[in-house]
C-alpha cells in the first residue's frame, strides 16, 4: 500500500510518461543514470573510514543514504528495494572505468530524452518539478515490483 504522498508524487509522474516506448526508454535509461550518478558521485571521496581498512566515504555514499531515506519515509518496502538497488551500484562503479561511465551517462541520457522529445512530445517531469529526479527511479522499482500501477483504491493518508 503507497502512502499518499507517494500515491500523488506517481500520479504526477505517470501523468508525463504516458507513451508505451517512453515508458521503455525509462525502463532502460533510468537504472543507467542512477548507476553513472552514483559512480560520478563516488569519484568525490570525503573522508577514509577508520578501521576499515582504506575505505572511503564518498558523496555518492551521503547522497544515496539521503535519497533512500526519502524513499523509506514513503514506503519501506520500496526504499528498501531502492537501498539495494544503489548499495549495487558501488561495487560495479569501483570496476568500471571511468571513460564508461562517462558513455553510459551520455547514452543514457540521450535515450532518456529521445523519449520525451520523440514519443512522449513533452519535456522531462524533474524539468518542471525536481523531486522527479528522486520520484523516477522508485516509480520505476514499483512498476517491477507490481506496487504501481494502484489496485482498487488502497491509497491510505
Amino acid at each position: 500500500m503507497l502512502d499518499a504522498r507517494l500515491h500523488a508524487l506517481f500520479q504526477d509522474y505517470a501523468d508525463g510518461h504516458r507513451h508505451p516506448i517512453n515508458r521503455l526508454t525509462h525502463k532502460i535509461a533510468i537504472p543507467l543514470i542512477v548507476f553513472h550518478i552514483v559512480a560520478m558521485l563516488d569519484w568525490v571521496r570525503l573522508v577514509e573510514i577508520p578501521g576499515a581498512g582504506g575505505y572511503m566515504l564518498s558523496v555518492g555514499h551521503l547522497g544515496a543514504v539521503a535519497a533512500v531515506g526519502w524513499y523509506l519515509s514513503m514506503n519501506v518496502r520500496l526504499g528498501l528495494l531502492m537501498g539495494l538497488a544503489f548499495a549495487v551500484c558501488f561495487p560495479i562503479a569501483a570496476v568500471t572505468p571511468v571513460w564508461a561511465v562517462v558513455a553510459i551517462a551520455v547514452g543514457a541520457w540521450g535515450v532518456q530524452l529521445a523519449g520525451h522529445s520523440v514519443w512522449e512530445k513533452n519535456r522531462p517531469a524533474f524539468l518542471k518539478n525536481l523531486t522527479h529526479a528522486l520520484v523516477g527511479p522508485v516509480f520505476f522499482m514499483a512498476l517491477l515490483t507490481g506496487d504501481w500501477p494502484p489496485r482498487a483504491v488502497e491509497v491510505r493518508g
